[in-house]
């Protein structure tokens, strides 16, 4: 046997320093290193950067305030996060055999991806027949839905509708629902577009109504479910689109924060008890190939929401506290250019987020960068959570990196760095009036500059775009077909036909109820929009009604 080497002990101090020197030696000119958030990166993390005298206040243990290391006692040893994959093309009965497919694969919950004519506010007869159901899936009437959503369970399986005001698909849904018989009180899922601050500032397709109208709307939404869905999730705080139009990791968590605070105080005006819709609000985010970096933006958020929810809302009930959030793997890190390496970031990208404790998980499809997903990057996508859950055994361990000198020092940097924008944002008035004079969007716009410059300088190295190039057939490359045009045309004589028979005079009674509602401050717009869609009311009528009354959905340019 070999004798083990014995080496003189040394100090901590004194290892340091010959370290230093050993470091210093062999590095030559060493590079400075900073995240996507400007923090700054050391090449070796010690005691010395982090040396917690109260672990129980700095981290605790999962389920326990400060949520540093998970919101559940369990976490995914008990009970994995939820296989939630974007699924939408086509027409409804197209997207139903997709959906059946991508559930028979693995996926354990629902989120159906509508057409962009729909996101934009618009019936199909509106829109021209070449873009329909080119992104997501045309549903203009309950019909549509009850057909989307065939074969399955409404009352077993959670269904996050991607839906923005004034939430049009749930109501198609509800309507659906109270058709087969399923009891209001069983459906489960999340209001997954629900943040309309989001839509204004970065993602202006989904923004259909004005900025005021827009906050009545959401009010009245999470009212009505708190009332009638005791098991649906009102409020999806959306970070993703943020950090998709190119807000750091840091500013973009602190915009969801100051958001959720804002809807938060907007329902308390209203005279709703923090411990009854809290526990019902989620977050929803972008999970960029800045690997170390995301993990600590998603534990130091957990700190800041439990102190929020508990000190500033005055939350009483911990489970007002749980920050709860969907992610979704960063379809900007992906790439035209060998589309095949994308299988490798949306890897790293989900794995950030399982380790950043997440409790639901959508990963991109390889082929996003090119088309709407095919059923071919669709299945890989799934199968690329399957292996990091069975094969790689991610989920033995509940916080796995926790006590790492490193993630906790950064975790603590970006906590800092957070509440810094944070702060920037409550000096400006809050959330609503940072984004209505424009803070927000021209934050957004200046470190949306700055990492731009970084790639075209070579700064920062993006595989096949501008480093490890090759020469590729593009032909090669996969293209998802476009919906059959046949069958979109039948499904908008289907639908024309439909407008004809329906009853009339119900149609224009619901509609001029919703027109009543929108104007008086006393009645639950929401409730009229379920209202309406029973009645046979479409997508494009119920926006139409709703855009003339409280205004249309004007972004205005930030200079």
């Amino acid at each position: 046997m070999n004798e083990a080497i014995r080496t003189e002990v040394l100090s901590e101090a004194e290892a340091y320093g010959a370290w230093q020197q050993d470091y210093a030696t062999s590095i030559g000119v060493d590079k400075t290193v900073v995240n996507r958030s400007g923090v700054p990166i050391q090449p070796i993390y010690t005691s010395r950067d982090w040396n917690s005298k109260d672990h129980s206040a700095d981290l605790g243990m999962p389920g326990q305030a400060p949520y540093t290391r998970g919101i559940y006692a369990t976490m995914h040893r008990g009970k994995t996060w939820s296989q939630r994959q974007l699924t939408g093309l086509g027409t409804p009965s197209e997207f139903n055999a997709r959906l059946l497919e991508v559930l028979a694969q693995g996926a354990t919950a629902l989120s159906p991806i509508p057409c962009n004519s729909v996101f934009r506010g618009y019936d199909m007869d509106e829109s021209h027949i070449e873009l329909l159901g080119t992104c997501g899936t045309v549903i203009n009437t309950t019909a549509h839905m009850d057909r989307a959503l065939q074969g399955v369970d409404l009352a077993k399986i959670s269904c996050a509708q991607n839906d923005p005001t004034p939430f049009t698909l749930l109501a198609f849904m509800l309507a659906a629902a109270r058709r087969r018989g399923t009891d209001w009180k069983s459906i489960s899922g999340t209001s997954n577009q629900s943040d309309y601050l989001s839509h204004y500032v970065a993602n202006h397709m989904f923004f259909r109504i004005a900025l005021p109208g827009a906050r009545r709307i959401l009010t009245d939404h999470i009212e009505f479910c708190n009332r009638f869905l005791p098991k649906w999730n009102p409020m999806s705080v959306v970070g993703q689109h943020t950090q998709q139009a190119g807000a750091t990791p840091a500013e973009s968590m602190a915009f969801t924060l100051c958001t959720a605070i804002q809807n938060a105080e907007d329902c308390m005006a209203r005279g709703m008890d923090p411990d009854q819709f809290l526990p019902r609000f989620t977050f929803f985010f972008d999970v960029s190939i800045s690997f170390f970096e995301e993990i600590a933006k998603f534990r130091a958020a957990r700190r800041i929401w439990a102190g929020l929810a508990r000190n500033r809302l005055g939350a009483k009930d911990p489970r007002s506290w749980r920050f709860k959030f969907h992610a979704q793997t960063s379809g900007v890190d992906l790439t035209r250019q060998q589309p095949l390496n994308n299988i490798s970031r949306v890897t790293v990208q989900a794995m950030a987020g399982i380790l950043g404790g997440l409790q639901s998980l959508h990963t991109d499809a390889y082929d996003e960068a090119l088309s709407c997903p095919s059923e071919f990057g669709a299945r890989i996508a799934i199968a690329t959570q399957n292996v990091l859950r069975e094969e790689a055994h991610l989920t033995d361990v509940i916080d796995p990196l926790g006590g790492s000198f490193y993630v906790e020092t950064l975790t603590d940097q970006m906590q800092a760095q957070i509440e810094s924008v944070m702060q920037r944002v409550q000096d400006a008035g809050g959330m609503y009036k940072a984004v209505e004079c424009g803070l927000v969007q021209g934050m957004i716009g200046e470190s949306a500059r700055k990492f731009q410059q970084k790639v075209d300088s070579g700064e920062q190295t993006v595989v096949g775009v501008n480093a490890y190039q090759i020469e590729e057939d593009s032909s090669a490359r996969p293209v998802n077909t476009r919906p059959d045009r046949a069958s979109m045309q039948r499904l908008i004589d289907e639908f024309k036909a439909f407008k004809a028979e329906r009853s009339q005079s119900a149609v224009q009674t619901a509609l001029d109820a919703l027109a009543r509602s929108a104007g008086d401050v006393k009645d639950n717009v929401f409730g009229r929009v379920v209202e309406a869609a029973e009645a046979g009311c479409t997508h494009g009528e119920i926006c139409q009604t709703l855009r003339r009354e409280m205004g249309f959905g004007h972004v205005q340019a930030i200079v």
